[in-house]
């Protein structure tokens, strides 16, 4: 279990139950006592009681999302596990990265349920969790320049089952295509090109607040620290505007 101190450090509680539990069951056999699938599926009960998300929930369910985004072609090349290595490196380090892809190559080996393990989520993450899930998600997606749209979908698809807004996945995505895409600020700010200068303003009061990094600050610091990369993204969003209406 020490192995995986990077990722259960917050330790599991919901995550250790259900379609998530059972394929961790498989993916970290000796984390389970070398009880596998069996041992996660009889403590469902009694880990569904914990509804808090903690740190290790989080990070499990991104890794079986992960997963999931990784085979929505159809096929996982070692480019693709380069570009989630360089990822997980970034954001939680090279021994948590290392622990992450000994579970994800696991899970990978694994036929996965994404809509299953997507209700579980949604029935213990809160909404701000969820959205920084789906940043993550777009993230790793994203990391090789080309957001193919096989990711998309099965992104889109989580975050319908999340019950996240069509507004809220658009502004998640917006920065990706801003090379591409002349609205891609107003996009993420959740508001329309006709906006009035004081309906930007106030949009991005409203962003600033909803993807502060504090709301997930029980996920722990390395998820605090990823979160603040969408919170800059808000603030880059209003910046554009600001320069492009000569806005004060």
């Amino acid at each position: 279990m020490a192995g995986f101190g990077k990722w259960i450090g917050g330790g599991l509680g919901w995550a250790f139950g259900g379609p998530i539990g059972a394929l961790l069951g498989f993916a970290v056999g000796s984390l389970f006592d070398g009880k596998g699938h069996d041992a996660t599926q009889n403590t469902t009960t009694e880990y569904s009681r914990r509804r808090t998300t903690t740190e290790g929930d989080f990070k499990m369910s991104l890794l079986v999302m992960i997963a999931c985004v990784m085979k929505a072609d159809g096929k996982v090349v070692k480019a693709e596990l380069d570009v989630v290595k360089r990822f997980l490196v970034a954001n939680f380090g090279e021994e948590g990265a290392l622990d992450a892809l000994q579970i994800l190559k696991n899970l990978l080996n694994q036929p996965i349920n994404e809509t299953e393990v997507a209700m579980q989520i949604n029935r213990y993450m809160n909404y701000s969790a969820k959205l920084q899930l789906v940043h993550l998600l777009f993230d790793i997606a994203g990391a090789d320049g080309d957001l193919h749209q096989s990711e998309i979908s099965i992104i889109e698809r989580i975050s319908g089952i999340f019950g996240l807004s069509q507004a809220d996945v658009e502004s998640l995505k917006a920065p990706y295509f801003k090379h591409s895409d002349p609205n891609w600020a107003y996009k993420a700010l959740e508001i329309e090109p006709t906006a009035s200068n004081d309906e930007i303003k106030k949009a991005y009061r409203k962003m600033a607040m909803k993807y502060h990094p504090d709301k997930v600050n029980n996920l722990g610091e390395d998820i605090k620290k990823s979160a603040t990369e969408k919170f800059r993204s808000i603030n880059e969003a209003y910046e554009t505007l600001k320069k492009s209406r000569n806005i004060i």
